[in-house]
């Protein structure tokens, strides 16, 4: 087993397109080369390439094929898909550094929100039999949740969505041989691991999402609805000290679970804190959920 740091991370703007606009790839491309430019690897000296996206919110089969075109179709490249938030791209990337398979490794995620009606889409994700035919949208569900909290006393603003938005984000992996020459102060991945919870559950409790984290300075949340971040705050068992960071500018999905850990990373290697959370969500109401803790050395 090899030590695995974050090198690198870019993200661009959060936008509301006019749908039909965009395929993703003029989103890719800048970033690509922004985080190729801090790190100085080439397209050629990234050993694996691993992306995050959906199908069914693009509306068409394969669609992250034509990310591709953002990397370039020769010469052939080590690449593969998870059809999710990219964080769990950044995962299965961390598994092949791990292993010994490779040293480097670029993780992108996209989603293209503007293409279609999200919130439709979103339904499709619910049980098939019981909840999907009623076609409940993300924000019916999350008010119901919202509600519950009142009653039960855990918060008293009101329902504040963060709007879907069109975007990308990208992360560098690298070994440990690898990442002091890359990066002045690698954020080093000492625990990552990701569960999920079944549907029936009570909606205020997120079982997947208790995890021993231990003392940390900054947490990045991916909690599409603000009440979410106090239920984060509870099962991660983050104490008043510390500060709990949440999407503001947009939630791109897709690529949102992604730029948490990127923007985690990016406070050790500004020299801000040593030890910080990156949390990412996946499914109705934080059902799925994956805990990334980064350290300075």
């Amino acid at each position: 087993m090899r030590d695995v740091a974050v090198v690198g991370f870019a993200e661009s703007p959060h936008t509301f397109a006019t749908p039909g606009t965009s395929n993703g790839v003029e989103m890719l491309v800048p970033i690509f080369a922004e985080v190729l430019g801090k790190t100085g690897l080439s397209k050629a000296d990234v050993d694996f390439w691993c992306s995050g996206s959906s199908d069914y919110l693009a509306g068409r089969a394969f669609s992250f094929v034509s990310a591709v075109d953002a990397i370039g179709a020769y010469p052939p490249i080590n690449e593969s898909h998870v059809e999710m938030d990219a964080a769990w791209a950044l995962y299965e990337a961390w598994l092949k550094i791990l292993t010994g398979e490779v040293d480097t490794a670029l993780v992108y995620g996209f989603g293209k929100a503007s293409a279609g009606d999200p919130r439709r889409v979103l339904a499709l994700q619910l049980d098939p039999y019981v909840v999907a035919p009623l076609w409940p949208d993300p924000d019916s569900l999350a008010g119901l949740q919202h509600r519950m909290g009142l009653e039960a006393g855990l918060w008293s603003e009101p329902l504040t969505p963060v709007p879907f938005a069109d975007g990308a984000s990208v992360v560098v992996l690298a070994s440990g041989d690898r990442a002091g020459d890359l990066c002045d102060r690698p954020a080093w991945i000492t625990r990552i691991e990701h569960r999920v919870d079944a549907q029936l559950r009570h909606w205020l409790d997120v079982p997947s999402a208790r995890f021993e984290v231990g003392d940390v300075e900054i947490a990045e949340v991916h909690a599409p609805y603000r009440h979410q971040e106090i239920l984060l705050a509870r099962e991660l068992g983050l104490g008043d000290g510390v500060a709990v960071n949440g999407l503001r500018e947009g939630n791109p999905m897709f690529a949102a679970g992604l730029a948490r850990i990127g923007t985690a990373a990016t406070h050790i290697h500004d020299g801000r804190a040593n030890r910080v959370l990156a949390h990412a969500s996946s499914g109705p109401l934080l059902q799925q959920n994956l805990v990334c803790i980064l350290e300075a050395r």
